[in-house]
């Protein structure tokens, strides 16, 4: 009987297909870069330069100043993926894990408490610079900061003879508004509406980001010279205007404050402006509800945010910006 003739032999065995190639978890990601958002070292390392660009726009602003993290941000990129914009991506969080998902070629691990993370993405998302920095790269950036070093609060921040003042509030009690209207009156500028405390400070310190200013449109009524910018695309949020503080008359600004007293805001239809004591441990209770944290992380925040407790807080009641300042004034001068 004749032999049954099959394909030819090479000599060289075929590699057989692994199970596991499926997973990407070999990615190979020979592009790196370090940059210093918050001041903090942060290395990226990613198979596209797309992404180091992108990463340069959102973090290359800033220098070392607080030492090396060791954190590292690891963005693999496959070559799918169209011309269509993938969604914003769903967040979920377990005690210290989190996960970001667009859909399933889009989509981030993190472990908070070994500051781990993996960014999977494809031609899509990462063909669209904005849509990649505010839902993936910044997003992972501070959270992990935000689990490892810094603690974030929804205030803003200026200082005036070295003495800073956090303010603030519920959404629309004018956080940003008044702070610019401060850095215009020749007050220090150092955030808008998101500072950030650092965990290992003897004393209250924040830093912020001092290189822009974020407002909204109604701003425009408010201060003329906002007049010719644009609402900055963004993918989620309120809409808003993005301008670097160097475009406008800002007198000074700084990174990083030292926090002498905290005032919460309070809109009054009354034209009276009035600064009002509030209790001891005030400002503790109040951002520790409004931690974003969970678990493991939200406990060690919540133990950091008693720094706050011997502050001098305050509610300022007004209606009138000028009339507001005038009473910071008067509380930089107390204290």
């Amino acid at each position: 009987m004749a032999a049954l003739q099959g394909p030819q032999q090479s000599g060289v065995p075929p590699v057989p297909h692994r199970p596991q190639d499926a997973l990407l978890y070999d990615m190979e990601l020979p592009l790196r870069a370090t940059f210093y958002p918050l001041g903090f070292a942060v290395d990226v390392l990613t198979n596209d330069p797309a992404v180091l660009l992108a990463a340069q726009e959102s973090f290359g602003h800033r220098r070392l100043r607080h030492g090396n993290t060791a954190l590292q941000i690891r963005v693999g990129v496959s070559a799918t993926g169209g011309d269509a914009c993938p969604p914003e991506p769903t967040r979920r969080e377990y005690n210290h894990l989190y996960s970001l998902t667009a859909d399933p070629q889009n989509h981030a691990m993190l472990d908070l408490k070994t500051c781990t993370s993996f960014v999977w993405l494809n031609r899509s998302a990462v063909s669209n610079s904005l849509y990649l920095r505010y839902n993936f790269l910044e997003k992972v950036v501070y959270l992990l900061l935000g689990a490892s070093v810094v603690t974030d609060l929804h205030a803003a921040c200026v200082s005036k003879k070295g003495k800073g003042i956090l303010l603030c509030g519920e959404s629309g009690a004018g956080k940003s508004t008044l702070a610019y209207a401060c850095a215009r009156a020749g007050w220090t500028y150092t955030s808008d509406d998101t500072s950030y405390l650092i965990n290992d400070s003897a004393t209250p310190r924040v830093v912020g980001h001092a290189h822009r200013i974020r407002f909204r449109p109604t701003a425009k009524d408010i201060f003329p010279e906002l007049a010719s910018y644009e609402v900055t695309p963004r993918m989620e949020g309120k809409p808003s205007l993005e301008i670097p503080s160097s475009e406008l008359p800002v007198h000074s600004t700084a990174v990083e404050a030292g926090i002498y007293s905290i005032v919460y805001l309070k809109r009054s239809r009354s034209p009276r402006t009035r600064l009002i004591p509030l209790p001891a441990g005030t400002a503790t209770e109040r951002t520790r509800n409004e931690l974003f944290s969970a678990g493991e992380i939200r406990a060690k925040h919540e133990k950091i945010l008693e720094i706050l407790s011997p502050v001098p807080t305050f509610e300022l009641q007004y209606s009138v910006l000028d009339y507001a300042i005038y009473e910071l004034d008067r509380l930089v001068q107390k204290s």
